[in-house]
């Protein structure tokens, strides 16, 4: 199959509410996207693959310290910085991830250090470290990760749970990257990454690095990447599920989504959303909550940014 290339790239659930947004912050988010879109149609527009787009474009989301991921990556409970993420070849179903871990500059670039130099799907902590740096990865100390905004959001957290105040609010709760893309040989991708939630316990994984939850690709149906709660992600299979309707049932890849999104994942009591497109190209980004940072560029039909 031969086509134009489609992307799609999503800065995670957690937007800021409307009422806290200002323009400036907004115009800056918008700046963003359009920077990682950026990233991603320059692989697509030289007939790249859709697996280095996805993960230029995701490397592009992890340098951004607006978003929850690398540079941007929340703290957990202990003050510390534990990071995931995964990415998926439509192609072949070959896929990479990594959990819990903090110093490489970039998550997804040691995602796929697992896909290419391992036969494993998914590491953890020292040896996942382990193959980044055998894979000439770049480190980072503490100072590079640090932002002032994931720091007080603990704090704040924190003692809001001390006062028995915490509430759901998903702009402290949500918060990943991913990106998706469809090549112009017709092969799709999928990757994500997150710092996780703010205030996690040591050791949580969320749904992105788990193939089939949070991140999924298959030439055949569709790519997708999630973001909201992780727990409730991880529960429906998500993205999986998504395909798995697809395949099983013929339904088009905006109904698929839809179903999973607004109604299963509603049914949890879980919010988010994803953004995903299929086989030729088409793209979907629903969700169940008041906005998800994201853009999307099709070949021969531009592209746009939205938050709300």
């Amino acid at each position: 199959m031969m086509g134009g290339f489609s992307l799609a790239v999503h800065g995670g659930a957690g937007v800021l509410h409307r009422d806290q947004m200002t323009p400036e912050r907004e115009a800056d988010y918008h700046a963003a996207l359009e920077r990682v879109l950026s990233a991603g149609e320059a692989v697509l527009d030289a007939d790249g693959s859709a697996l280095d787009a996805v993960t230029q474009a995701v490397c592009a989301l992890e340098n951004e310290p607006l978003f929850n991921a690398g540079r941007g990556a929340v703290f957990t409970r202990n003050e510390q910085q534990e990071m995931d993420a995964a990415l998926m070849d439509g192609r072949n179903r070959q896929a990479g991830a990594v959990a819990g871990i903090f110093g490489p500059k970039n998550p997804v670039l040691a995602a796929r250090s697992v896909l290419e130099h391992t036969d494993h799907v998914l590491m953890i902590g020292e040896g996942a470290l382990a193959v980044a740096r055998t894979a000439g990865l770049d480190f980072e100390e503490q100072d590079y990760f640090f932002t002032q905004e994931r720091w007080d959001a603990l704090q704040e957290t924190l003692k809001m749970e001390a006062e028995g105040t915490l509430d759901d609010d998903p702009s402290r709760r949500h918060g990943t990257v991913g990106a998706v893309a469809r090549d112009r040989n017709g092969h799709l991708a999928a990757a994500t990454s997150t710092g996780g939630m703010t205030a996690k316990r040591s050791g949580r994984v969320g749904d992105s690095p788990v193939i089939g939850a949070g991140t999924y690709a298959d030439d055949a149906t569709c790519a997708v990447s999630a973001t909201g709660d992780g727990e409730a992600f991880l529960r429906l299979c998500a993205a999986h599920e998504i395909d798995a309707r697809m395949r099983l049932t013929s339904v088009s890849l905006e109904r698929a989504a839809e179903d999973v999104i607004m109604t299963e994942l509603t049914a949890l009591n879980g919010t988010g959303g994803i953004i995903a497109l299929d086989r030729n190209g088409a793209i979907t980004t629903p969700f169940n909550c008041e906005g998800m940072y994201r853009g999307w560029s099709v070949e021969g039909d531009g592209r746009k940014t939205a938050i709300y």
